[in-house]
């Protein structure tokens, strides 16, 4: 099992797109993908068109009691349309966490420890992370193998980028744990100058951990959010879906690089 992590400490970057799109993608080629809701603001279990405050349970639940075998992880984790692809919901609960349980010893692992009682049920796990550092992205970042940072090409994104790396490094540092990343420029308007330049200033700046393409500006992407799909499940020739496409055969060979060296 793999699990992809797609974080910024920025808002409104295309975090929920990104892991939608991918995970769709990586479902339609075969693979069996767990999408993991760790926002409180549960914005990639509304895509999916579910209520987060009328459901049984939430990533909330793994949390206050940590699941002990593959029969309870998997009692809260819902089967989507598509037949390869599952979601872990979140609750406006996950707020909480950093207050009620900041003290407990373990609570940066409870996201790795559940994943572990289900490894065989999944090939790909794709975590949405919430824009802001605490218990949840700590969590996220502790379970994944690789980080994704989606970037909108504008002077604001990139200065959250800088932020993002910042907390990326420090956990690194306190966790001792490696994580292979890789910038995601999003949101590209070819038209602009302000898109044009933003991509430019970060080719400059983050070099080898940018991705060589981009994801550029589609107003599909809004409709398969409404229509509770993911992209390519609604529209697969359309350009944003195609980059995807091109980000995740880009992913999947470096997982293929990796499992060589």
């Amino acid at each position: 099992m793999k699990v992809w992590t797609v974080a910024n400490q920025k808002g409104g970057v295309g975090k929920t797109t990104s892991v939608a799109a991918l995970g769709g993608i990586l479902a339609s080629r075969g693979s069996r993908v767990l999408l993991l809701d760790c926002d409180p603001h549960a914005s990639l279990t509304s895509y999916f068109g579910y209520d987060s405050e009328r459901l049984n349970y939430s990533l909330f639940d793994w949390f206050s009691q940590l699941p002990k075998s593959e029969k309870q992880a998997r009692n809260t984790i819902i089967k989507l349309e598509n037949e390869n692809l599952s979601l872990m919901p979140a609750s406006l609960s996950l707020a909480t966490l950093d207050k009620k349980f900041s003290s407990r010893e373990g609570m940066g692992l409870v996201v790795t420890k559940v994943l572990s009682l289900i490894k065989d049920d999944y090939d790909y796990v794709l975590i949405d992370c919430p824009p802001i550092l605490g218990i949840l992205m700590i969590n996220a970042l502790a379970a994944c193998q690789f980080l994704l940072v989606p970037v909108q090409t504008e002077y604001l994104a990139i200065k959250g980028l800088e932020r993002m790396m910042e907390t990326l490094n420090m956990v690194i540092k306190a966790q001792h744990h490696t994580i292979d990343y890789k910038i995601v420029p999003t949101m590209f308007d070819r038209r602009t100058k302000a898109s044009i330049t933003a991509l430019r200033n970060m080719r400059d700046e983050f070099g080898g951990h940018l991705w060589d393409r981009v994801i550029p500006v589609d107003t599909k992407f809004r409709d398969a959010s409404r229509l509770h799909y993911t992209p390519s499940t609604l529209y697969p020739d359309t350009h944003g879906v195609k980059a995807y496409q091109k980000l995740a055969d880009t992913l999947l060979a470096m997982s293929s690089q990796s499992k060589v060296a």
